[in-house]
């Protein structure tokens, strides 16, 4: 899987940083390799909002940030990079995590 690690590394760091920077409690990661060179990886936290691209369907797009604005890059990053995406709410009490959202990517396959 080395020739994925430089964009799974870089997205893990966009979905973390994201549910630290914008809500409240854990965010747990979880990787889980899917056969054939994929790698699915999966961020929980406590909000329930989902973002594009995350909350959009696949043949919608997200534009760039504005080139001055000092943010909002990361989850363009995602919908550039990776291969798929997407997020679910989550109930209250599921994965007793308390209510919030799974958003994941997929890479690999892919040479």
């Amino acid at each position: 899987m080395a020739h994925v690690l430089n964009r799974v590394e870089l997205l893990t760091s966009e979905l973390v940083t994201n549910a630290y920077l914008h809500t409240k409690g854990p965010a747990p990661l979880r990787l889980t390799a899917l056969g054939e060179g994929r790698l699915r990886v999966g961020v929980w936290d406590s909000h329930p909002y989902i973002p594009a691209p995350f909350a959009r369907h696949p043949g919608d797009r997200v534009p760039p940030a504005p080139a001055g604005d000092l943010g909002g890059r990361g989850l363009f990053l995602v919908q550039e990079l990776a291969d798929s995406w997407g997020g679910w709410s989550l109930e209250d009490g599921l994965l007793d995590r308390g209510a919030g959202k799974l958003l994941w990517f997929e890479v690999g396959g892919k040479c």
